[in-house]
């Protein structure tokens, strides 16, 4: 994964901080089809379930609660119209939000402008609840294979890092971790926008090192990724 810059550090240092808590913690993620792990999977793990064999079995933090909320299909407009369901509820210590896959299609008509005035609004509702909102951006499109969103990706992953940045919010930039590895990214897809398994696992990976828990011994970061 690219190296965050000093201040990318920093903000990312507010959930680092949550995983050396001595009370347990309670972790939401949520998003659309790709933090569901909907289908694509075929029946393995999805990054929310990785991160959870990481951090309540092999960090010992067992009391800690890892949500899911993500639904497939979903966007910005939905995440803020079911946000007391999804994630009010539940009074969490940190959101992780991964969206925009479905806001940059053609057919949802949701403007860019309209993308990132959603993400504020949510960062608002998150803090309000005294939780720790935090951004990730999601996996590149293969190219030439979605034609509705391919020529609007860019900008709404610019978005996400731009309300990070504004609203100084922790951030793990994966698109830009797989643009990385470009040679790796077709393996990782089992269509033009959702991740496989390996898919899974290369967020799993981004999330573990962003968050200074990766560890080249344990099972869950040694899992093969081509």
């Amino acid at each position: 994964m690219a190296q965050p810059q000093p201040d990318e550090f920093q903000r990312l240092d507010q959930v680092r901080a949550l995983l050396k808590s001595e009370r347990p913690i309670k972790w939401a993620f949520t998003g659309d089809s790709i933090t569901h792990g909907a289908l694509h999977t075929f029946g393995w793990r999805d990054y929310v379930e990785l991160f959870a064999e990481r951090v309540r079995f092999e960090l010992g933090r067992g009391m800690d609660l890892i949500l899911n909320s993500a639904v497939s299909g979903h966007t910005t407009r939905e995440l803020l119209s079911g946000f007391d369901w999804r994630i009010g509820q539940f009074r969490p210590d940190a959101v992780l939000i991964m969206i925009g896959m479905n806001d940059c299609s053609e057919g949802r008509g949701i403007s860019c402008g309209e993308f990132r005035a959603n993400l504020g609004q949510l960062v608002g509702k998150i803090r309000d609840l005294g939780a720790i909102p935090a951004l990730q951006t999601t996996c590149p499109i293969l190219p030439g294979q979605a034609p509705d969103r391919t020529p609007h990706f860019p900008a709404y992953m610019e978005a996400i890092r731009q309300v990070a940045a504004d609203q100084g919010l922790p951030l793990i930039d994966h698109e830009q971790f797989w643009r990385n590895r470009a040679g790796s990214h077709f393996y990782w897809m089992s269509d033009a926008f959702h991740p496989n398994e390996c898919g899974h696992r290369a967020f799993a990976f981004g999330l573990y090192q962003a968050l200074g828990i990766f560890d080249p011994a344990s099972h869950s970061c040694r899992l093969h990724l081509p």
